[in-house]
């Protein structure tokens, strides 16, 4: 029978032997992808206090980074909450302390838009004397809808570059030098499920700064993974929180804490995973369309969003 179906495939002619063989292996590249998707949410997650007592979360006050410095307490990890509105620190602290009584917290009120030089400072007083396991670089920012690069002022895309690019940078610099004394801990770098897809158009600045976010860890991870430092990208796609207003929970949108409990099963696995289970299945099904018509149907998707918040007056 075998034997059959090879001189029957042989006597093919070239092009329909070609175009087995790339559906074979297209067949056999999601079948790889599922099974690794699997494992990645089947295996045991690490133990988070084992990198140490310590965690240091950017953008703590709301939505990502909110739902995982809680996911984190509750583990048994103290906390340096680092953002730009203390009133928000506040009330984020003493919502904290009522669930999770036993942790300890401190806070950094850090502009990541302008002049952070004070807020750096800060930091590395607040962090001096604690055994800093994990830094959460969450704090993020981007536009509200999709917009042409001409559209917006020099100013706002210099402050997605900061906040993006340039704080994380900073920040994993002065936590570094800790963890390589005590030979342990994890840097866990938010970065985009756009940066999976050819193109993400009229996100343009956004998208670029999460590539260099993903280029960022995985260089990292490169460099210190055999110092017993552990540098992740983790790279969702939507999540319910109010930087994207318009989506709400769904199959494909998890909500923050769903997200959360995903997220920290995968801390010390890979330097780049994505978290949830639907995501990978998002990205999985987006691989296989060729690059111009990803590109024109992320383009024609996003015009489409556009023009809906503009009739909405969003």
């Amino acid at each position: 029978m075998e034997i059959r179906i090879t001189e029957t495939l042989v006597s093919q002619p070239s092009w329909i032997i070609l175009c087995f063989s790339v559906g074979t292996l297209s067949v056999l590249r999601l079948f790889l992808s599922i099974l690794r998707g699997l494992y990645s949410f089947l295996r045991p997650s690490k133990n988070v206090v084992d990198f140490g007592k310590w965690a240091v979360v950017t953008g703590p006050t709301d939505g990502i980074g909110k739902a995982m410095a809680f996911e984190l307490a509750r583990r048994g990890l103290n906390l340096v909450l680092v953002g730009r509105n203390p009133i928000k620190l506040s009330q984020l602290c003493a919502e904290m302390k009522a669930q999770v009584p036993s942790v300890e917290l401190k806070t950094v009120v850090m502009d990541f838009a302008e002049d952070i030089g004070e807020g750096i400072r800060e930091l590395k007083g607040a962090t001096k004397d604690v055994d800093v396991g994990i830094l959460l670089n969450n704090a993020g920012l981007m536009q509200t809808a999709p917009t042409f690069l001409h559209e917006i002022d020099g100013k706002f895309w210099s402050d997605i570059i900061n906040v993006n690019v340039v704080v994380p940078t900073i920040i994993s610099t002065v936590l570094l030098p800790g963890m390589l004394e005590r030979r342990k801990g994890a840097i866990i770098n938010i970065g985009s499920g756009n940066t999976t897809i050819p193109a993400f158009p009229l996100f343009s600045v956004y998208s670029s700064t999460k590539r260099y976010i993903r280029c960022f860890s995985k260089c990292l991870h490169t460099e210190y993974r055999q110092r017993g430092i552990h540098v992740q990208c983790q790279i969702p796609w939507i999540v319910a929180t109010k930087m994207v207003p318009t989506f709400k929970p769904s199959m494909f949108v998890p909500t923050p804490s769903q997200y959360a409990n995903s997220a920290l099963r995968c801390v010390g696995y890979g330097s780049e995973v994505m978290p949830y289970w639907s995501h990978v299945l998002q990205t999985v099904l987006m691989q296989f369309p060729a690059d111009f018509i990803m590109n024109w149907a992320t383009f024609k998707s996003l015009m489409d969003v556009r023009n809906q918040m503009k009739r909405q007056g969003v």
